[in-house]
């Protein structure tokens, strides 16, 4: 999977948070390792990786030794949405982690042929497996998929090395029947229970 090199300093436990923002820069702690490594990035190294839908290794550089991580947690400030701070969790062959990974369709579904609108409630999907068996995406085959049917988590595709940290029941996706099909549908039942009632007083009246 793409991993991101990121250009990052370490940074001395005593000084603040705040003096560290202030300049320009973004507080950070790597956990996960033999050590905990207080450290701080910028914006303009750390933005592809936080703001995008995929999931991308971080490949940061620590006093000349590359240590391999995923994002753990990131804290925005509650105004400006600004990054306040970030942890990292280093990454070793052995030991599992937990992350979350983006689940993509694959195949037509026969209800959005029709005039369906396919509406995805959960894009990303929390499972545990160990860094070797790392994948960036996840797949639900929707060709099967009518008008008004859903697909679950249960119904994603995985492997004997992943496992599942989520409700198997949990919607990923459900195919919205339009509402030119309901209402063709209503006016069909009410048509069909309008003839239905008219054949007993028929009966009756011969």
């Amino acid at each position: 999977m793409k991993s991101i090199q990121i250009n990052v300093e370490s940074r001395d436990t005593n000084q603040k948070a705040g003096e560290v923002r202030k300049a320009g820069r973004i507080p950070a702690v790597i956990y996960g390792g033999k050590d905990i490594h207080h450290i701080s990035t910028t914006i303009g190294e750390i933005k592809h990786l936080i703001y995008t839908p995929d999931l991308k290794l971080a490949d940061l550089n620590v006093g000349g030794n590359s240590v391999k991580c995923i994002i753990k947690d990131v804290q925005f400030h509650p105004i400006t949405d600004n990054i306040e701070h970030i942890d990292f969790l280093a990454i070793e062959e052995g030991r599992k982690v937990k992350v979350e990974i983006p689940v993509r369709f694959k195949g037509e579904s026969p209800g959005v042929k029709l005039g369906g609108k396919l509406l995805q409630s959960l894009r990303k999907v929390k499972v545990k497996l160990d860094p070797k068996d790392m994948i960036d995406e996840l797949f639900i085959d929707i060709s099967s998929l009518k008008l008004g049917d859903a697909v679950r988590v249960r119904d994603i595709e995985l492997n004997d090395n992943i496992e599942l940290m989520v409700n198997p029941a949990i919607p990923v996706a459900v195919v919205e029947v339009p509402r030119a099909v309901k209402s063709a549908a209503a006016e069909a039942a009410k048509e069909a229970k309008a003839e239905g009632g008219d054949a007993p007083a028929a009966e009756a009246a011969e």
